[in-house]
């Protein structure tokens, strides 16, 4: 993992950390324990000031009758910003269409397994397909090993019905939903070749969304 000064090497002042949440009147916040420990983690890994109380922020920044997707922001100065936005689920019986990326990953990149606004590599390989051509868009590393989409993790059913997620060495964010899987065990990580996805359902997902069905179609 970087260090603290490798950090603020990189100028982390314009660096800050993010979780997204899903909140529901009736439910609260969903999985905001497992969201709030992932954001302590990768507070402590990359040397950021801790916030004051993020849970209150959050408490603060939610109410109504409609479900909410709700954004934390934490700065390296520990700097706390709540957004909230209405949440659309996805219609019943939507696939998301799926392509692979040009642009490569780096498995030796650790700052790809902390949630942060260093988002110019998705947003490069997202801008290779229009929203016509693809929902969401897979990234392979340097090996060839699949790793993630821009904003979901990818999920294969195996034979024995049990899913099949890409490892974290391969680079890739740990999202909420995977470890939840895996926790529950629904799921298992391994390293994927884009071969594995071939003739197997294909599930990409994460903690705002839940899993959403998904096809693999061909480049071009």
């Amino acid at each position: 993992m970087p260090s603290k000064s490798a950090v603020r090497s990189r100028q982390t002042g314009d660096l800050a950390l993010i979780e997204t949440l899903r909140w529901e009147p009736e439910q609260g916040f969903l999985r905001l324990d497992q969201h709030l420990r992932r954001l302590n983690r990768s507070i402590d890994a990359l040397g950021f000031l801790p916030p004051a109380d993020p849970a209150m922020a959050l408490k603060l920044a939610v109410g109504g009758d409609e479900p909410l997707r709700v954004r934390l922001s934490v700065s390296y100065r520990g700097r706390t910003e709540v957004t909230t936005a209405p949440f659309r689920p996805e219609p019943e019986g939507k696939v998301w269409r799926l392509r692979i990326a040009g642009q490569k990953l780096s498995s030796d990149d650790a700052f790809l397994r902390h949630k942060t606004t260093r988002r110019d590599l998705y947003e490069t390989a997202r801008a290779e397909f229009s929203s016509e051509e693809a929902d969401e868009v897979l990234l392979l590393n340097e090996r060839g090993d699949v790793c993630e989409g821009t904003i979901t993790n990818l999920f294969v059913e195996g034979e024995d019905g049990i899913l099949l997620t890409p490892a974290i060495s391969s680079g890739l964010l740990p999202g909420i939903l995977r470890a939840e899987l895996i926790r529950e065990g629904k799921a298992r990580s391994m390293v994927l070749k884009p071969a594995a996805l071939l003739n197997r359902r294909l599930f990409v997902g994460n903690a705002l969304r839940g899993l959403i069905p998904a096809v693999l179609l061909e480049a071009g």
